[in-house]
């Protein structure tokens, strides 16, 4: 596979995940409640859509938490690899290409993840 395919390939699984987590979780942004936010070290977290509705549900006698498969494959995919490499090509696009130009997808996905994407 050549680097065109294999950047064609990862857009579409990504694209295709996120249709599909945003379809199973009724909602295209998400969010976090921090629980117990002034006890230091506390880590208790919920994840929700915009609206509140939780992501995550217990798991019935054992109690263990449980995302819809949707969800979960699309977090499993944005595993902090991607975030790591999706920060690398933002900061690469930071100061502009080549021709000093700021990518306009670079610029959405920077604005989709400070929360000002509409």
């Amino acid at each position: 596979m050549n680097p065109a395919d294999e950047l064609r390939t990862a857009a579409q699984t990504l694209r295709t995940l996120a249709t599909e987590a945003a379809s199973g979780s009724g909602s295209n942004r998400w969010r976090t409640k921090r629980h117990f936010p002034n006890q230091p070290g506390s880590t208790f977290t919920s994840l929700l859509t915009e609206s509140g509705t939780p992501l995550m549900g217990g798991g019935g006698r054992n109690r263990v938490p449980y995302l819809h498969a949707p969800v979960a494959d699309y977090i499993a995919a944005m595993h902090p690899g991607v975030g790591t490499a999706l920060a690398d090509l933002l900061l690469d696009q930071a100061d502009g290409d080549d021709e000093g130009e700021i990518n306009p997808w670079a610029l959405a996905a920077a604005r989709a993840i400070n929360g000002s994407a509409t």
